[in-house]
């Protein structure tokens, strides 16, 4: 197999003269299911698997749109606000201009032929790689009604602002056991809610939903077992090179939110997001290494099963409208990641055939990917301010927002880069009859993170070792740096005035007048 140039992965084909199962045999390539399960989205967060928060108007607010969530953007940030949306169609675009820079460095041993003993360990750095996002507008389309005074109800579809990069997919490119490419996964969240007011002060909101759709991913994973083989854990030679569908993602889940608005001038929001546990099937399209350990292998099935959980979060703002036409709102969130801490890879009865040096029938394991993220918090601070100007009504927007990582350093790769991040956002809106046009821009400054080669902790994937090797590869050290753009256009239509007052009775039929007498 020529490794000198890059590898086409797509158009693979099913079956082969020599084995019926030839793409099957790609299924030591299994297990690398993990890349594409670590984008999973789920709505309205910045930490983690999400590089920034999502929604014009509300991004243009540096997210800070939990007590002043007033139209269907609420969705994904506090589902009481869509009450003050009344009879709306909204409909969103950005583009998350997301860029990054990693530096790989890993200890290389140099090991005893004989013996298996390290006789000698130095630091290797590799050469600098990049990855870049395509130009993909992630959306947002919402629609409310308001069948009663005092109910608002709505459905939508969103997609989070993940940073879905593509890197180098050169043979023996740095980076290639944490990620080749995401392009074509696309997964969004749908939901029905419902914000009812059973007072001018309180706004209560609820909605369920799914996550839904499939991830595409492009990753080398080894067949390399040093334990096992004469080879070297990096050996091109040794790679599987693999192309992976996971899904029909569905998972469930669901929302809450309250605002009350105990003056005019002041707003206090509260929205709980509730968890998300993926079960999912996937399938593989790879091909074996060019070598003679492989030469007369395949494998049995080519399905497996996966599940991990992403987690739940708790946001509060407090919106003040003291100075007219301006509207301030100091926010902060809570983000439980340290429930994702584990993928589970069950390999659906796939087995390996006439792998050298192994039994005629070798069974894939299942594998615990650890992930081991931890909790993060933000604080935002953003507002608008209305004005008048060329006979219309406008609102200039602004906000800033600080972000701790999710994901610790030694767990940290180029699949999920994640670090402190700092916000800074500017929006415009301009309403024209019933419409309103929005635009934002915002930039994403990510603190760099270094991580010592000595204390990275995601392992190389070896599908064909069902124990943990004594001498793990890990593959994610050295130094990652971070930015990222996000450009959005939007528009919004509402049918009617939103409600102004929850109390209010509805309006009286006219008395039918007295005939007078003749």
């Amino acid at each position: 197999m020529n490794l000198s140039a890059p590898f086409p992965l797509r158009g693979l084909h099913r079956t082969s003269p020599r084995h019926p199962r030839t793409p099957a045999r790609a299924a030591l390539a299994a297990l690398a299911v993990v890349p594409a399960l670590l984008l999973a989205p789920a709505p309205a967060r910045g930490a983690g698997l999400y590089f920034a928060d999502r929604g014009v108007r509300p991004a243009g607010r540096a997210g800070a749109f939990i007590a002043g969530a007033d139209d269907l953007g609420a969705i994904a940030y506090n589902i009481a606000g869509i009450y003050d949306a009344g009879s709306q169609i909204l409909f969103d675009a950005s583009w998350l201009r997301f860029s990054s820079d990693y530096t790989r460095q890993s200890y290389v041993r140099q090991v005893d032929p004989n013996t298996g003993a390290t006789t000698a360990t130095f630091l290797q750095t590799y050469e600098e790689v990049s990855g870049e996002s395509p130009f993909v507008p992630i959306p947002t389309l919402a629609v409310s009604l308001q069948p009663h005074p005092k109910w608002v109800v709505a459905l939508g579809a969103w997609a989070p602002y993940a940073a879905i990069a593509s890197y180098p997919e050169q043979p023996a490119a740095p980076q290639r056991y944490s990620l080749f490419s995401l392009e074509g996964s696309a997964l969004a969240f749908i939901g029905a809610g419902a914000a009812f007011a059973p007072s001018k002060e309180w706004r209560i909101g609820a909605a369920i939903g799914v996550l839904a759709g499939n991830f595409n991913t492009r990753v080398a994973v080894s067949g390399c077992v040093p334990e096992r083989f004469l080879c070297a854990p990096e050996d091109p030679e040794w790679d599987v090179l693999s192309e992976l569908s996971v899904g029909p993602i569905v998972a469930p889940t669901g929302q809450a939110g309250v605002i009350w608005i105990p003056d005019p001038k002041w707003r206090v929001g509260l929205s709980f997001q509730a968890p998300v546990y993926v079960r999912a099937s996937a399938t593989v399209r790879a091909r074996l290494p060019a070598t003679p350990i492989f030469e007369q292998a395949y494998q049995e099935g080519e399905d497996a099963d996966v599940e991990f959980d992403l987690p739940w979060n708790l946001r509060v703002g407090v919106e003040t409208r003291v100075i007219d036409n301006l509207r301030l709102e100091l926010g902060a969130g809570f983000e439980r990641w340290s429930m994702h801490d584990t993928i589970t890879i069950d390999p659906d009865g796939m087995t390996l055939k006439d792998v050298a040096a192994f039994p005629e029938t070798y069974s894939l394991p299942t594998i615990d990917f650890p992930r081991n993220f931890q909790d993060s918090v933000s604080v935002r601070l953003g507002g608008e301010y209305s004005f008048q100007l060329l006979d219309h009504s406008w609102e200039g927007r602004a906000g800033m927002s600080f972000e701790t990582s999710a994901v610790p350093a030694e767990y940290l790769s180029v699949l999920t880069i994640d670090s402190s991040k700092v916000t800074t956002a500017l929006g415009l809106g301009v309403h024209v009859g019933q419409f309103r046009f929005d635009a934002v821009y915002a930039h994403i400054f990510a603190s760099g993170v270094d991580v010592d080669p000595k204390a990275a902790r995601i392992a190389q994937i070896s599908p064909v070792d069902a124990n943990a090797p004594k001498n793990p590869n890990y593959i994610n050290g050295g130094s990652y740096s971070a930015s990222a753009d996000v450009i959005g256009l939007g528009v919004a239509y509402t049918f009617e005035p939103a409600p102004v007052d929850a109390d209010a009775p509805a309006p009286k039929a006219a008395e039918p007048k007295a005939t007078p007498p003749r």
